[in-house]
């Protein structure tokens, strides 16, 4: 089952169990712990009591008490240092450790915070690839639905890189299309500060034409446009020779819908189901309707999903994504940080999702 990032108060969230970034003590501390335990009753803190002190890394459970959940998964996160003190491994162990637990109580769903950046001061970019790392090296095996619960904006962040990366991608193309369609013209290797005094410059521009061409001879712009040359018929040139199709030649010979093209890419790439629906972060119920439905119509978002797990390049996604209906354009956000993340070959969904929940963008494969 997928991976999602969701925007709300962890104490809200309705799943088998929800994770605390606990205090090492039996003791309340800040945060997330705190609502967590002011949510849940004081019969939360006594079954802490028993439990004693935990590790920094490791995991203890408790039932959840009056939380709309079934368990609270208390793990202990590492305080910032400066990064020479283990503090990575510590993180990405709390994870596992919970995850574990998680699947010993045959838990179906669990809900984690941000661990380790409130108070504790982990960098967040670091620990939200952390987060995002481990949490996918256990669903490849595993079958559950984990939330990552972000309560605020400046809860979550990007790394510099990727932010800058995508973003100046959308300047390029999202923001470029919409000057285009605006104001007719595109502003080629220009910044939105320079577009702008371009659109100053043109509408000055425009303004002193008209002026030179009201009630004066033709201007040449207004002059009727030559007529084209006739069209010469291209030779279709043919092969005899009997070769394998190539990926483009099989999307193109096939008038197929998205579901027949979609197993014929799979059977094309020697690949189980399992491998592709998985890394499309997609649910096995979910692929098992796309697999025995010749008809079925994804969603977009699913459609996508689905192509980046078959990493497919932007003309071979245009034309699956295209087989249900749907397309991709500069004149959307949400098809231009695709179209980003295609171009640098990058087709881990968790990043992609990482990239489009701060962009305010739906996300893939989870919610589809």
């Amino acid at each position: 089952m997928p991976f999602e990032i969701v925007r709300n108060d962890i104490v809200n969230m309705s799943v088998d169990a929800i994770v605390n970034t606990a205090n090492p003590r039996p003791q309340i501390g800040y945060g997330v712990d705190a609502g967590i335990h002011r949510k849940a009753g004081p019969k939360l803190l006594e079954a802490r009591k028993k439990i004693g002190k935990i590790r920094v890394g490791d995991a203890a459970i408790t039932p959840a008490f009056d939380l709309p959940a079934r368990y609270v998964i208390h793990t202990v996160g590492p305080v910032w240092q400066d990064g020479s003190h283990s503090e990575e491994k510590l993180l990405r162990s709390c994870y596992q450790r919970s995850l574990k637990l998680a699947k010993r109580y045959r838990c179906q769903s669990i809900a984690f915070p941000l661990i380790s950046t409130g108070n504790y001061g982990f960098p967040k970019p670091l620990a939200l690839q952390i987060a995002m790392n481990t949490i996918s090296e256990f669903l490849l095996n595993n079958e559950m639905q984990v939330y990552l619960v972000v309560f605020s904006r400046d809860a979550f962040q990007l790394s510099e890189k990727l932010f800058q990366g995508v973003s100046s991608f959308i300047d390029e193309n999202y923001i470029r299309e919409k000057t285009l369609q605006q104001y007719g013209f595109e502003g080629e290797g220009e910044g939105i500060a320079d577009l702008q005094e371009r659109i100053i410059r043109e509408r000055i521009s425009r303004r002193q034409e008209d002026t030179a061409c009201y009630g004066a001879a033709p201007c040449e712009t207004m002059a009727a446009p030559p007529k084209p040359e006739p069209k010469r018929a291209e030779k279709k040139t043919f092969s005899l020779r009997k070769a394998k199709p190539s990926l483009a030649q099989l999307l193109a010979e096939t008038d197929a819908g998205f579901s027949e093209t979609l197993l014929k890419l799979i059977d094309r790439t020697g690949k189980k189901d399992s491998d592709i629906y998985t890394k499309a972060n997609i649910s096995r119920q979910h692929f098992s309707k796309i697999r025995n439905n010749p008809d079925y119509k994804p969603t977009k978002t699913t459609a996508i999903a689905l192509a980046l797990a078959l990493e497919l390049d932007l003309e071979q996604t245009r034309d699956l994504i295209g087989r249900a209906g749907y397309a991709l354009t500069n004149s959307s956000k949400f098809d231009v940080i695709i179209m980003y993340f295609i171009r640098e070959k990058n087709y881990n969904l968790f990043d992609i999702n990482a990239a489009l929940f701060e962009f305010d963008q739906s996300l893939l494969g989870a919610t589809s």
